[in-house]
């Protein structure tokens, strides 16, 4: 099947016992044995077909033999990272997002440390490498600058060191980008932000190949209690049938704001994997189906009153919803990351992050014209 005939059919098969054309929403929380003919649900904490369903969704969608489903991304990296072990270390893209900087600083107390590097500069990512490095954990398109590191070269540089590369696939969606086929042994989602689509349900995923890993994050998941419940399984499920329609209008409507920005004299440097100059574009075109829906840029004025004047743009966190969202990372999403490290990335007080919805382009433009 392609992509968009699995988004709609894959993970769930119509059954006899009931004929239902969609997942039913399964909300036990303990199930009785004697009923089962095979016996595979005993805990909710554990197993659920609701979540399943979702899960095998997921799956397919990279051609993988696992995914597992979470009660937030951050859950979903925190069960990652849970397999490091004391005197380990991550090497990671200097410009993550604020929440996964916060993750990170956890790590401190079990002696496992973090070095940030630009991971689109091989030689600098080389250079960091050593025999402790046990994961590669990579943001591509980077939030908010929207860096494209190619992964398969990050795959086998992490491969020479027996080290892990998982890539936080958040911004791209399995629509425009499809990490394990190029190498990574993890992908990442917030599921929350395209997957899901609607800002109604939060939800992480990690979707993978190896056995002996899932039988790690089953286990940790199952002990840490970090599941999504049924309801918030359905929802999400519910949203990733309409994916690659939501995220080819969000990406058409992007480029179209694109080309507004290049062209307003209130507007700096604008950051969007679409262009031509952008200093990865022959790695976007080998390894992404298209630019997304993601576009950054500097207003050169006062950014706050920017925003106050958007209307249809919600001034929130967050992204790939069915509604704009306009944000300042550095007094946003990106606060917990030190000063001094925002500005050595160019993350300034001055940067300015659209996230693109599905409503009429030509609304948001007039919408964003106003308010710059």
């Amino acid at each position: 099947m392609e992509l968009d005939t699995k988004l709609v059919h894959a993970g769930y098969e119509i059954t006899a016992a009931s004929g239902d054309v969609v997942p039913p929403l399964h909300l036990a929380t303990t199930f009785e044995q004697r009923a089962q003919d095979d016996l595979r649900y005993f805990y909710g904490r554990g197993e659920n077909p609701t979540r399943e369903a979702l899960e095998r969704c997921l799956a397919a969608l990279e051609n993988a033999a696992h995914a597992l489903v979470f009660s937030s991304g951050q859950a979903a990296g925190a069960t990652a990272l849970s397999l490091l072990r004391p005197g380990q270390r991550v090497v990671a893209s200097d410009d993550v997002y604020g929440g996964t900087f916060s993750l990170f600083k956890t790590l401190t107390k079990y002696d496992i440390r973090v070095d940030y590097v630009d991971l689109t500069d091989l030689a600098a990512v080389t250079e960091a490498m050593a025999d402790d490095v046990a994961m590669v954990w990579l943001e591509t398109p980077t939030n908010p600058l929207l860096k494209v590191a190619d992964i398969g070269a990050l795959a086998e540089l992490a491969r020479r060191y027996e080290a892990l590369l998982l890539v936080d696939n958040t911004f791209a969606s399995p629509v425009l980008q499809q990490p394990l086929a190029h190498g990574a042994d993890i992908t990442l989602y917030s599921t929350t932000k395209f997957i899901a689509g609607h800002s109604d349900v939060i939800g992480g995923a990690l979707v993978y190949n190896d056995d002996s890993l899932h039988g790690e994050f089953f286990g940790y998941r199952t002990a840490a209690g970090n599941i999504p419940g049924p309801l918030d399984c359905f929802l999400t499920h519910r949203g990733l049938k309409t994916l690659s329609l939501r995220v080819e209008r969000q990406t058409r409507t992007a480029q179209h704001i694109v080309e507004l920005l290049r062209g307003s004299p209130k507007v700096g440097a604008v950051h969007y994997p679409g262009l031509e100059e952008h200093p990865q574009r022959h790695v976007v075109e080998r390894q992404m189906s298209g630019p997304g829906s993601i576009v950054t840029f500097e207003y050169l004025g006062d950014v706050q009153a920017m925003m106050n004047r958007c209307v249809l743009f919600a001034c929130a966190v967050s992204l790939g919803s069915v509604r704009s969202l306009v944000e300042c990372p550095a007094l946003m999403t990106h606060r917990p990351i030190p000063e001094q490290d925002r500005l050595r990335l160019g993350i300034t007080n001055n940067i300015v992050r659209l996230s693109l919805g599905i409503e009429d382009p030509h609304d948001l433009a007039k919408d964003l014209t106003d308010a710059l």
